[in-house]
């Protein structure tokens, strides 16, 4: 499966701001970058926790 052409990111675009408004799309990527800030704190985390058991069982 190919990648969306710009005329099909166009059109998913305007479809999308037809639906959710010109106001409420600001407010939709302020919450997706903010989601995505919390999962890579998150997989950070999870890596640091890692690397410490594997520091203190000696691996």
């Amino acid at each position: 499966m190919s990648m969306p052409g710009p005329l099909e990111l166009l059109v998913i675009f305007i479809v999308i701001l037809l639906l959710f408004g010109g106001k409420k799309l600001p407010e939709f990527g302020r919450a997706l970058g903010e989601g995505i800030r919390e999962f890579k704190k998150a997989l950070k985390s999870m890596s640091d926790d890692s690397d410490e058991t594997k520091k203190k069982s000696g691996k």
